[in-house]
């Protein structure tokens, strides 16, 4: 069934208690939740997707070799040494169409959530008049910044149902003529988060035809396409042809090398876009310390690091097959670190956060807090926790352990 605007967009739009709750952080909402009880047991937090495996070792020496560079105010376009660094490995890791273009392609960000909000509001600068109010369509569930960066750039968020029906991604069929006449960009996230779901080739070049046909901006969240088991996931880079009209791929360095605190990242692609992006970036986004940026230089130079990360993950992935089996609708995920649980018949998600937290010590999210409704009431996160598998291997196993005494 075709999706119309007004069957996408959430209830209460105009509405500001609506409008705020989507941009309130589902960490602070869960902490709201959980603050009348005290955790049953020692706390082991699988709530934040904040990476604890070691820091690479080459961070220390490379930052005191370049310590000087504190002193003086980074160019918001990135360093050269980094954009080749960045575009380098986008060449090694992704079969492109072509090699990007170190200077024209490629931007530093101040880690992708601060370019993935700026990105919005450059979209709707950016794009050509639209028939209607201008939109830019979400994944429902969907990472904060997305609806943030909608909302500030004026433009009407339209929420994309993801369910296991659809495969955890935005149902390019259920878009109609009308939504996508008025549409400036598409966020989508592969692998998603929160439930892993990896974008096929077949599904990006169908999203680019249609952001061609409509000319809107495809906006990739791409910052865990190092996290996998298996099979790696692609990039949209690889289905945007030979310009990467309308399509930029955001990256992060906080999940791949395990340096969320770093805050470095970077996009590629559409060398139009990104112009413009610069332009705005260069009077309102923070900059990238020159030291940081050096580290990332290393940090894209170098594999072993990523491979290892990648087995830690494998191991704690093989705990979770074997502790959770086929409970709760439990499937290995094809990318990230998460674990999205059905526990719809255990009270619901909220119930089930503060019993584990109550009676397990185990903290989560509840998956109505990373979602939002659609205009017939459904969430698709309501009924879902998300766990984060990011502590080392023997807690995650205790959590895991726990969460089926608890639960079951």
């Amino acid at each position: 069934m075709a999706m119309t605007a007004s069957s996408g967009v959430a209830h209460g739009a105009g509405n500001p208690d609506a409008a705020g709750q989507a941009e309130r952080s589902p960490f602070a909402r869960t902490a709201e939740l959980l603050a009348p009880y005290q955790p049953g047991k020692p706390l082991i937090t699988l709530s934040l997707g904040e990476p604890q495996h070691p820091v690479p070792g080459f961070v220390g020496p490379v930052l005191a070799q370049h310590i000087a560079d504190f002193g003086r105010y980074p160019l918001a376009r990135g360093i050269e040494p980094f954009r080749q660094a960045a575009a380098n490995w986008l060449a090694n890791r992704f079969q492109l169409p072509r090699p990007v273009d170190p200077e024209s392609e490629v931007l530093v960000l101040n880690g992708s959530r601060e370019g993935l909000f700026f990105a919005a509001i450059t979209a709707a600068r950016y794009a050509s008049p639209r028939r209607g109010k201008p939109a830019i369509l979400v994944p429902n569930p969907f990472y904060p910044a997305y609806g943030a960066g909608a909302r500030a750039a004026g433009c009407e968020t339209i929420y994309l149902p993801t369910t296991l029906a659809n495969g955890f991604l935005p149902d390019l069929d259920a878009l109609d003529e009308a939504t996508l006449a008025r549409t400036v960009a598409i966020f989508i996230a592969s692998p998603a988060n929160p439930q892993g779901a990896v974008a096929s080739p077949d599904y990006f070049t169908r999203l680019k035809k249609l952001a061609d046909r409509h000319g809107f901006m495809i906006l990739s969240d791409e910052c865990y396409s190092e996290i996998y088991t298996r099979q790696p996931p692609g990039s949209a880079l690889e289905c945007a042809g030979p310009d990467f009209t309308n399509v930029v791929a955001f990256q992060s360095l906080s999940k791949r090398s395990n340096l969320p605190g770093m805050r470095v990242g970077f996009a590629a692609g559409d060398s139009k876009f990104l112009a413009a992006f610069h332009e705005l970036r260069n009077v309102a986004a923070p900059q990238v310390p020159v030291p940081l940026q050096h580290v990332a230089v290393a940090a894209y130079s170098d594999e072993t690091h990523v491979e290892e990360n990648r087995r830690l993950y494998r191991i704690k992935f093989d705990l979770a097959d074997k502790i959770l089996g086929s409970r709760y609708g439990y499937v290995r995920p094809a990318g990230g670190f998460c674990v999205w649980l059905d526990v719809s018949d255990r009270g619901g998600d909220e119930a089930a956060a503060v019993k584990l937290y109550r009676d397990a010590g185990v903290r989560v999210i509840p998956g109505s807090y990373l979602s939002r409704p659609q205009s017939d009431g459904f969430n698709p996160g309501a009924g879902f926790i998300r766990l984060a598998l990011v502590s080392d291997g023997e807690s995650t196993a205790e959590a895991l352990h726990r969460l089926v005494e608890t639960l079951d």
